[in-house]
């Protein structure tokens, strides 16, 4: 099993900035991705950001050239660092570990991004 402890989020004005950290923990061996994921209250659950050993990286549209997900060897430490935020934003956010043949999640942060 793995174990997904996400932190950094909170209420930031628009324009501000926030550093998620996810800390995995477990069966890390395995884990060949990692990412985060956001879901806002009535919405489904979105890709933000993913990055693999290989050195792929993935973004969504809507954050390339303000956000940037990087990994501590991508197998126990990933971080998403948020820049010029905007309400839009505002969500759940989620890790997520590539593992095998399954996916694992943490628990989520909160980002509010309001004035």
């Amino acid at each position: 099993q793995v174990q997904l402890v996400e932190s950094g989020g909170g209420l930031v004005q628009p324009g501000g900035s926030l550093r998620l950290s996810c800390k995995a923990s477990g069966s890390i061996d395995r884990i060949y991705g990692m990412g985060w994921y956001r879901q806002a209250p009535g919405t489904q659950r979105e890709m933000v950001a993913n990055i693999r050993k290989d050195g792929y990286l993935e973004y969504a549209e809507s954050v390339k050239g303000r956000f940037l997900i990087t990994g501590d060897n991508v197998r126990t430490t990933t971080f998403l660092q948020m820049d010029n935020l905007k309400p839009d934003d505002t969500a759940m956010y989620y890790c997520k570990a590539d593992w095998g043949n399954r996916d694992w999640w943490g628990q989520g942060t909160q980002v509010t991004v309001s004035s």
